[in-house]
This record gives structure tokens, sequence and C-alpha cells, in this order.
């Protein structure tokens, strides 16, 4: 899983899968759900994420994590 802030279009992306994405669907005002060809959920875009969550604070519970990998 990757998490991408985009600060020029304050847009976040969450990828939950290598999986080509074939098809959006917007879930409410803003945020975009991308599905693979098997119609499953590959990612979330959120446009105007300032707007909808805090993005000064990541946090992480019981999460099996092999490898971390932060940049700014």
């Amino acid at each position: 899983m990757k998490i991408q802030y985009f600060p020029e279009t304050d847009s976040l992306y969450i990828d939950l899968s290598e999986n080509e994405s074939v098809e959006s669907q917007e879930l409410s005002n803003g945020i975009v759900a991308d599905y693979d060809k098997d119609g499953n959920i590959v990612g979330i875009d959120i446009d105007n994420a300032a707007k909808h969550i805090n993005l000064s604070n990541l946090e992480t519970y019981s999460l099996p994590l092999k490898d971390i990998k932060m940049s700014a």
C-alpha cells in the first residue's frame, strides 16, 4: 500500500494494489474509488484532501509491516 500526497493539487491517493485501474466511481464529492478489471478496489483518490482529512498526522495500529519507507 502506498499513500501519496500531491500538494500542487491538494490531492491524496491511496494505492491499495499494483493492479491497473480500469474503472472509477465517485463515492462522494471529490472522493473517487478506482477498480481493476475484476471489480476489486485498487485505489482511492481524495481531491481537496486538506478539506477532508487532517494531513499533519498519520497513525497506524497493529499493521504487520515489514518495511516502512518515508519521503518528503
